[in-house]
């Protein structure tokens, strides 16, 4: 039987629970003013607070998506229950801290709870002003990003030279299973939350397995479509904390948050899982 909320990790470095499904906002929220294009977004937000889902993730990168997300955090007035994530993503000092107080007013929250330094961008310049943010309460906690297969073993170097590093994001899906080899023992050896990027590798999961029937023993884990059974697989690693599937579609992140609800699977069906997959 589904548990009746959503489960949750503690973030290392402060204890604070985090409910293990989130939304991205990469595309799907550059929507810009038009009111009639936010309503699909603006049901995707509801839908996620509704859940018990905190955290939003977005980027100066992402075109309008952070003012898309700021308004619609406001006008539904959910802040007090949402947690803010945003990006850094230029060079120099000066550049930096530019870009970040007009995040902050762009998501219409003077302390944002997380900001994190897109692809390792100028990362030591922008860590250092982080430190800082975090000091004077301008900020609550500091995170890397990268999505590459290829920067996971800098991001792992990063986490285990520099202090003070809250979260580290990264690309981990069910075909592409590289950050289980260091990063993740790593972010769980340093006490370092983990945030999922593209865990539906932009809809090539589902590509692969169009036309196959979900295999009955997902339903052992209280699992009932793949995009649950991709998420489901993830989440049931301990070391991660959340998982932040981006959509604009309220089907598709209504379907995505069961998969923080019920049973995981343990190690030996996610064992089942892989080779499964491996087999396709």
């Amino acid at each position: 039987m589904a548990a009746a909320a959503m489960i949750t990790r503690p973030i290392p470095s402060s204890g604070e629970a985090m409910p293990v499904v989130g939304l991205g906002t990469w595309q799907v929220f550059d929507i810009g003013g038009d009111a009639a294009a936010r309503q699909k977004p603006r049901a995707v937000l509801q839908a996620l607070v509704d859940s018990g889902g905190r955290m939003i993730d977005s980027s100066p990168m992402y075109g309008s998506a952070e003012a898309v997300t700021g308004d619609l955090v406001a006008e539904l007035g959910v802040r007090p229950r949402i947690f803010l994530a945003t990006k850094v993503w230029t060079s120099g000092l000066e550049a930096g801290i530019a870009q970040m107080r007009r995040s902050a007013e762009l998501m219409r929250s003077p302390v944002l709870d997380l900001i994190q330094i897109h692809n390792l961008f100028d990362w030591r310049t922008h860590l250092a002003t982080l430190r800082r943010m975090k000091a004077e309460g301008q900020i609550r906690h500091i995170g890397i990003t990268h999505y590459t297969t290829g920067s996971l073993a800098e991001l792992a170097r990063i986490m285990e030279g520099e202090p003070g590093i809250d979260f580290v994001q990264c690309g981990y899906s069910l075909a592409s299973r590289d950050a289980e080899t260091r990063l993740l023992p790593t972010a769980a050896a340093r006490g370092v939350a983990v945030i999922v990027n593209q865990p539906f590798e932009t809809g090539d999961l589902f590509r692969r397995v169009r036309g196959r029937d979900l295999p009955e023993w997902a339903a052992e884990f209280d699992c009932a479509s793949w995009a649950q059974l991709f998420l489901k697989y993830l989440v049931a690693e301990p070391a991660v904390t959340c998982v932040i599937p981006a959509t604009g579609n309220p089907a598709h992140m209504a379907d995505n948050l069961k998969a923080g609800f019920g049973r995981l699977p343990d190690a030996q069906q996610r064992l089942r899982i892989r080779q499964f997959w491996d087999s396709l």
